[in-house]
């Protein structure tokens, strides 16, 4: 849409300076008619026909300098829109001058500069342009006319000052309408009916606008991504009427508290978006906090017949240029904050972080060629299998709760991580019809996924420095009875690591949408978890996991 308002604005400014040039074809043709009637002898009038034309190519050339010149002037500069009018005006004035002063028949030309500052100015500067051009001619005739009782000249140009003033209001209070009234269409085009705020299109042209202002002058953007909690619930028990009331409510709350500077807008759905420029990580948390317990402390209709009760948002914090590169990437990771947000807990604010960068800047040493491998290869994963998409990213969260819990020392901390990043690689060389397929695997496609551990040693092992991962990821899923796969390996026989690996992926898969099985709640997934522990999982590991959890809710 900017790229069109600017086109648009290009076309108007091309089409302005064609009709300013070509209006000095009038004042030239005005020169000639008037030096036809004074010289009889054609040298005389030829010689003043070359004068003419002399002085209009002056001015012509004056004046496409100017245009370019004027192009390189800042357009904040006061000064640049009154160059136009003063320098036609100047022309319009000597064209008068020089066809005869007072007498002259050719004062309208003052015309074209009244009809283009109207055009291209406020009404307010047209009418003082027509003022000006008006004081210009009644001058004239006061100053040059003879003296007389009567200057009849003077008289019968008022009547031409004040055509000069009535087509000067006139376009001006027509070009003014139209300016308010694209504005309203404009405004009618970016605003959400329902919430008053701007939509998800004016959303884009605005961020886009302030990640350029943010390259320019190094400063910070930060951006918000809140989603309502159980919405979707909400709506289903009470109807979309109801719905609706409670997204112009928080759209109201984020209005009143959100610092003044920010662009709210509503993204989509229940998802809305506060986009702050100069502001940093620490103020963009602060702010979504103010907004998050607001909306907790609001007291929505039907809320207690809801979840926990009430009826919560969960935020997502990014900052350009600290945490994403480019707009899309900032949007990106914001919404990926909210996801963690959402899918922990509800009703909390989560900035954007990478365990992998993390890992990479503040904690270990590791090389950027393993950071990339690791990077290239999960993303090949998450594209093939859209049921398993997130899933690497909030293993390893939970890995690194755990490993917290469990005070490990950074060694380990760094082997179960990278190992959590990589432990699915191997699902690479299985087919998307075994990895999105909706019914229960038959025996011979079952036999395929289970190799999907040794088929990621096969490729690690060619990655040295990704070597001391292999036994946890090629033994996450064996299980503590010893029933598991791929080695059968029982209790301690399994790598400690692989062991903590093994809790936390199947607590993600358990509370993640998949296509063979029915999404678990967190405490579903915790009763399963003590269920089977001693059979499937280590149960020193269980306990320190669920306490991790429940802590971190």
């Amino acid at each position: 849409m900017l790229t069109k308002e600017n086109d648009k604005e290009t076309q108007i400014n091309q089409i302005l300076n064609i009709v300013k040039i070509a209006s000095l074809s009038f004042p030239a043709i005005a020169l000639l008619q008037y030096n036809s009637f004074r010289y009889n002898d054609i040298v005389l009038f030829l010689k003043s026909g070359v004068m003419i034309a002399f002085v209009l190519l002056l001015i012509l050339t004056t004046y496409i300098l100017w245009v370019l010149i004027q192009s390189k002037i800042n357009d904040k500069n006061p000064i640049k829109k009154w160059i136009d009018p003063l320098i036609s005006m100047t022309i319009a004035f000597l064209s008068v001058m020089l066809t005869g002063s007072y007498e002259s028949s050719y004062k309208y030309l003052f015309l074209f500069v009244i009809i283009s500052s109207s055009i291209e100015c406020t009404m307010k500067e047209s009418i003082l342009v027509s003022g000006m051009s008006a004081i210009f001619i009644l001058g004239i005739d006061l100053g040059f006319a003879p003296k007389a009782e009567i200057n009849t000249f003077f008289e019968s140009d008022i009547v031409l000052a004040c055509v000069f003033l009535i087509v000067s209001w006139t376009i001006g209070y027509y070009v003014n309408l139209r300016k308010k009234h694209i504005e309203n269409l404009k405004e009618l085009v970016n605003i959400d009916g329902l919430t008053g705020l701007y939509n998800h299109r004016y959303f884009f042209d605005y961020l886009s606008r302030n990640i350029k202002e943010s390259e320019n002058d190094g400063s910070e953007l930060s951006l918000l991504f809140i989603d309502i909690d159980n919405f979707k619930y909400y709506n289903d028990l009470y109807g979309h009427q109801k719905g609706d009331e409670v997204l112009s409510a928080i759209a109201g709350i984020i209005k009143k508290v959100a610092q003044c500077n920010s662009l709210i807008s509503r993204y989509g759905g229940e998802e809305f978006t506060v986009l702050m420029p100069k502001t940093s990580e620490a103020s963009a948390i602060e702010e979504a906090e103010k907004i998050r317990k607001s909306v907790q402390e609001y007291k929505f209709d039907g809320q207690e017949n809801l979840p926990g009760e009430n009826l919560t948002i969960s935020v997502g914090v990014s900052v350009f240029p600290i945490k994403a590169k480019t707009g899309t990437e900032l949007l990106e990771k914001a919404d990926e904050a909210c996801y963690r947000a959402k899918f922990l807990s509800k009703n909390r604010v989560e900035a954007y972080y990478s365990i992998l960068e993390e890992l990479k800047n503040n904690i270990y040493n590791i090389d950027s060629d393993t950071i990339a491998s690791t990077k290239t290869l999960i993303a090949v994963i998450n594209a093939k299998d859209k049921y398993t998409y997130g899933h690497v990213e909030r293993v390893v969260y939970y890995c690194t709760l755990l490993a917290r819990k469990m005070k490990l020392v950074d060694t380990d901390k760094k082997r179960l991580i990278f190992s959590a990043y990589l432990h699915d690689i191997g699902k690479i060389n299985i087919s998307e019809q075994i990895l999105m397929k909706t019914e229960p695997l038959n025996e011979e496609e079952w036999e395929i996924l289970k190799n999907h551990p040794q088929n990621a040693v096969e490729i690690l092992k060619n990655i040295g420095s990704l070597n001391e991962m292999i036994p946890i990821v090629l033994h996450h899923h064996e299980k503590y009875n010893g029933t598991g796969y791929p080695d059968k390996l029982k209790g301690e026989e399994i790598d400690y690591l692989a062991r903590m690996l093994t809790v936390a992926d199947s607590f993600d898969a358990m509370t993640s949408m998949r296509p063979y099985q029915a999404k678990k709640t967190f405490d579903q997934a915790i009763s399963e978890l003590i269920r089977c522990s001693g059979t499937q999982f280590d149960p020193e590991i269980v306990k320190a996991f669920i306490s991790a959890i429940q802590e971190r809710q």
